[in-house]
């Protein structure tokens, strides 16, 4: 996040709250921990929408980014997603999917997250 511009400086995970100063703010679609998100199931990544709309609804930001294609396709029912912005919104918020930036998904190096988190950044 802090090289494609969101902060501007790095923020470590439990300075989450950090965030806020900066307009931007984090929340998972499903609020357990797991080894890889191949451990969630269709409905927990359903009822997460859900609760992320209401969030969207409650908070009104003018984007909401989803991190994780895979996440993003079950979650939302589009099996045919990609990267980047959606057609559809969420609540009041247009819709944007990011590549998930684990150590598990070896299909985007650094340099590839960095652009695509700048292309939602510059819509900022």
């Amino acid at each position: 996040m802090h090289l494609a511009g969101f902060t501007p400086q790095l923020v470590q995970p439990w300075d989450e709250r950090a965030l806020l100063a900066e307009g931007l703010g984090i929340t998972n679609l499903v609020a357990r921990a797991t080894a890889s998100a191949a451990e969630l199931s269709a409905q927990e990544l359903r009822a997460g929408r859900r609760r992320l709309e209401r969030k969207a609804r409650r908070y009104l930001p003018e984007y909401v980014a989803v991190v994780g294609i895979g996440a993003y396709r079950t979650a939302f029912g589009r099996p045919g997603a990609g990267v980047g912005p959606q057609s559809e919104a969420i609540g009041p918020s247009k819709l944007w999917v990011l590549p998930n930036p684990s150590g598990l998904n070896a299909n985007h190096q650094i340099d590839d997250l960095v652009r695509a988190f700048r292309a939602l950044r510059v819509k900022l």
